[in-house]
């Protein structure tokens, strides 16, 4: 597992997003830096830096999800608490694709965590998708996809609405899994998932410290 960070995003804000790559149902085997899942997400990092945001990429040591194990879901808190440990006041976007988008699922109760944007995401019935209140969800998934199932993440999303959530599903026309076709709408809107995040996170973090000095 690795932790590629870079400095603190704008002025005194404390944001880093925390980008997720996708694996397999079941492998042991050695995560390496040169695999399709991990390579396939590196434009997407570079897109998020160059909007301005710290970007944490990270790399699972074995590529499966592994059953109950749940290997990746270990790897990524691993970075988020380090993230946390460097900085009490960190918020952490988990922006992930296929199973990185069910390694998000596995995080998204966690409080530093502000929002979630899950591309084409691996949420097989039962998955647990723990969204605290507050926590804003984003979901881009191709309606050509016949890796992952676009109907099951759009339930997913209309179940967290029904509970509150303000949470958003977007369907890239003709698309599949790899987000290859149409691959600069998947930078866009994944970019664009972040940003709006970002912004509104920024917003409620004003608000909540305007009460405080109100109650002084």
């Amino acid at each position: 597992m690795t932790l590629q960070h870079r400095t603190q995003y704008r002025d005194d804000r404390h944001l880093t997003v925390m980008v997720l790559p996708g694996g397999k149902v079941s492998s042991h085997r050695r995560s390496r830096f040169w695999h399709l899942s991990n390579l396939r997400m590196r434009p997407f990092s570079a897109a998020i830096r160059q909007r301005g945001f710290d970007v944490a990429a990270v790399r699972y040591r074995t590529r499966g999800w592994n059953g109950r194990e749940q290997s990746p879901v270990a790897d990524a808190r691993q970075v988020l608490d380090r993230i946390k440990a460097q900085n009490s006041d960190a918020q952490v976007i988990l922006l992930g694709h296929s199973m990185g988008g069910r390694v998000a699922a596995a995080l998204s109760g966690d409080a530093a965590v502000v929002g979630v944007v899950a591309l084409a995401p691996w949420w097989p019935a039962g998955t647990d998708i723990g969204l605290r209140q507050g926590c804003l969800l984003r979901v881009v998934h191709g309606t050509a996809d016949r890796w992952t199932d676009p109907d099951a993440s759009q339930a997913a999303v209309e179940r967290a609405r029904r509970s509150g959530l303000d949470a958003e599903w977007i369907g890239v026309k003709g698309a599949g899994h790899f987000m290859l076709r149409r691959l600069s709408l998947w930078h866009r809107l994944a970019v664009d998932a972040v940003s709006e995040i970002a912004m509104v996170s920024e917003s409620a973090e004003k608000t909540t410290e305007a009460k405080a000095g109100e109650r002084r």
